[in-house]
């Protein structure tokens, strides 16, 4: 920017969503980040000495979109004030015609605002879970293979608290049961979600406010996804007759039943010590301890079992299968479960592997 251009000035958006990746990138901010050479310190056009070399590498999964282009600027202003690098990460599902054209744009939007390296993936998206989660699938492995490529601390994510809040709807109409109140999490291991506490409005505006052209996904408004037809369909009846505040309130919901099921599993952790002891090809849980507590923590110590020791997920279904082996157990014979079998022997409910 010359020097005597006017400054973007620093509207409630930007302020917002820049505050929002600040507290995102606390953790790996570094001493003595950078120091401002010039005056203006709050603004854009501040110089900042850029990040070393072996400074922690942050990358952002920018579609082009107004959400992470949105996220892409704020993060290029506020990781050299953490001495954090900043890099994109632009994938192409290659499901539109002239999807490599816009993946080249938005790569284009990344090195304009400093963003550095600047990554491109073409995926082949398939067809198992529908089209949303194979594409989402698809796009989370070059994600997160782009992390591990660079070396990258983590990558972020341009999901909004209009996002969560459809999460959750969709979670519950689907039946997805207590785990669909929590939504997306702002942290998933290699995966951080910052904007989770901001309206999608908002992104907009400060695309406006930075003088970026967000790229529209026409999917967005297509009412074959089921996405689309709770946003644009769904959430504005709930407001019209509920009134004003509904996705805050899911998203609300989402945080507050993170919280519970955070601490449900840390005693679940504490609790398992004591029941819990080995099994060949597997783990034994005492049939005693399980059903002298109530069905909500039995079945979670069930679940809880099987995805810690085998990796594997159980639906409701299969928990209460397994469930009855405690509680309503007449000498049946061992459960199929993915990977592994579940019975009952001597007292104990005995989980093994398939051999």
């Amino acid at each position: 920017m010359p020097a005597d251009a006017p400054r973007p000035r620093l509207t409630p958006a930007r302020a917002d969503i820049r505050r929002a990746v600040r507290a995102s990138l606390a953790d790996l901010a570094v001493a003595e980040a950078g120091s401002i050479a010039a005056s203006g310190a709050g603004d854009a056009a501040a110089a900042i000495q850029p990040a070393s070399a072996t400074a922690p590498l942050v990358l952002v999964a920018l579609s082009g979109g107004a959400d992470s282009l949105a996220l892409a600027a704020a993060t290029a202003f506020e990781a050299p004030r953490a001495g954090v690098r900043a890099g994109a990460i632009v994938v192409d599902h290659g499901l539109q015609a002239g999807s490599d054209a816009v993946a080249a744009r938005a790569a284009e939007q990344a090195r304009a605002l400093g963003l550095d390296p600047v990554l491109m993936r073409r995926v082949e998206v398939g067809t198992a879970g529908g089209p949303e989660a194979a594409a989402r699938e698809a796009r989370y492995a070059a994600v997160v293979a782009a992390v591990v490529e660079t070396g990258a601390r983590c990558a972020l994510l341009a999901h909004t608290l209009d996002d969560q809040a459809e999460t959750v709807l969709l979670g519950l109409a689907r039946g997805s049961g207590g785990g669909s109140l929590m939504g997306m999490e702002p942290d998933a291991g290699p995966l951080r979600r910052p904007l989770l506490g901001i309206r999608r409005a908002q992104t907009r505006q400060a695309c406006l406010d930075e003088g970026l052209e967000p790229w529209d996904d026409p999917h967005n408004l297509d009412p074959a996804y089921a996405r689309v037809r709770v946003r644009e369909r769904v959430l504005p009846v709930l407001e019209a007759e509920l009134g004003p505040g509904i996705a805050e309130a899911l998203a609300r919901t989402a945080e507050q039943a993170r919280e519970d099921a955070e601490a449900f599993e840390q005693q679940i952790e504490e609790f398992i010590e004591d029941i819990c002891e080995p099994a060949e090809a597997g783990i034994a849980v005492s049939v005693a301890a399980l059903a002298a507590n109530p069905a909500a923590l039995r079945q979670r110590v069930i679940r809880f079992v099987v995805a810690a020791e085998f990796g594997a997920s159980l639906t409701r279904t299969q928990t209460l299968e397994v469930a009855r082996l405690v509680t309503d157990w007449h000498g049946q014979g061992p459960i199929d479960l993915p990977g592994l079998t579940a019975r009952r022997e001597a007292g104990l409910l005995v989980f093994a592997a398939d051999s």
